[in-house]
């Protein structure tokens, strides 16, 4: 389920109801009076839940999932466990995108309750800027500074002795203590997830968090999304620069450095101190090992095992790198030369 001090909770709808509502179809219309709360995918629902089934590798997961329903095409209906009830879509993503969002809404700050909402508390010794909005439910740490003009969303929590920028934006997320967020900086906003649908794309649900452990630092104007369902978690003492983007779902571990415009794709994982260069790029869904580094500019599509330097587009181990350099240019050399004479 996602957090309540985040998402309000619309559930339970029918089964039938919310097939009508996406447009979808009843395999046994005897499961309609079904009662569903939650949306979530496969691996993770419970009872009570409903899923969907886009793609034939998740099949397993079909088969051990304890959801109650999940959207898929008829093809696939077979494959269902006899506790899932099957709605059948030919667009099962977008119908459960559709079912996600009218099951969970997320908490909005009331338009005509004061910038500082009476329902968040501050410990002591809290500093809050000129013109920042604290939301409801919103839980401050004692030392705390807000900057001017921030933005403090419904149920985030913030620690002790934090510091947090001017302009900066927070939503959907948990700060430790020493936490320290640089002007113009947004974490929390959805994550990069599209659904195909007939009418075009649409946005998928995000209903995970940001989790920023203690000691983090976070750059002017960085992005960190918020996870599609799990969280996105940066760990203790890690910094990142100016202008780094972090997709949803990604994890990152203590003591790793990001440079300024650094982008990490989605679902990706990051070990302990871990060093990525000036403007730095990922695939989505790999993992990098602990002690790794990312020379400035490069862009991986592969895992990188531990300890391992690696460079260029696309990056390779830096040996392997400069060796080609090196025969490149060798090559380049006796052609320059073949031609003079």
């Amino acid at each position: 389920m996602p957090d309540a001090r985040f998402f309000e909770s619309h559930g339970p709808i029918p089964l039938g109801e919310l097939a009508l509502l996406v447009g979808a179809a009843l395999a046994d219309p005897g499961t309609a009076d079904r009662l569903i709360d939650t949306a979530a995918p496969l691996a993770r629902a419970g009872a009570g839940g409903v899923s969907f089934l886009m793609d034939k590798k998740f099949l397993p997961d079909l088969t051990t999932t304890a959801a109650s329903a999940c959207f898929m095409p008829a093809a696939n209906a077979d494959a269902a466990p006899a506790t899932c009830a099957v709605l059948i879509s030919n667009e099962p993503q977008a119908a459960y995108t559709h079912a996600a969002t009218k099951l969970h809404v997320p908490r909005r700050h009331p338009a005509l309750s004061p910038a500082i909402h009476p329902d968040a508390e501050m410990e002591g010794d809290v500093v809050v800027g000129h013109n920042a909005v604290i939301g409801p439910g919103v839980r401050i740490g004692a030392r705390t500074v807000i900057g001017a003009n921030a933005v403090i969303g419904p149920g985030v929590q913030i620690g002790r002795d934090c510091a947090i920028g001017p302009n900066v934006v927070l939503s959907f997320a948990l700060l430790g203590d020493r936490v320290r967020i640089y002007s113009g900086a947004v974490i929390g906003e959805a994550g990069f997830g599209v659904a195909a649908s007939a009418n075009g794309a649409i946005d998928a649900p995000q209903l995970g968090r940001v989790i920023l452990q203690d000691g983090v630092t976070v750059g002017a104007c960085t992005c960190i999304d918020r996870g599609a369902w799990d969280d996105t978690v940066i760990g203790e003492n890690t910094k990142l620069d100016n202008l780094v983007q972090i997709g949803h779902n990604v994890r990152i571990g203590r003591n790793t450095v990001l440079a300024a415009q650094a982008g990490i794709a989605g679902s990706v994982t990051i070990g302990d101190g871990v060093q990525l260069g000036g403007k730095a790029g990922t695939g989505d869904h790999l993992v990098l090992g602990d002690g790794i580094r990312l020379a400035a500019g490069a862009l991986t599509m592969r895992d990188i095992p531990p300890g391992e330097t690696w460079c260029g587009q696309p990056a390779r181990p830096i040996r392997q790198f400069m060796r080609e350099v090196a025969w490149l240019t060798k090559q380049a050399r006796a052609k320059g030369q073949s031609g003079g004479s």
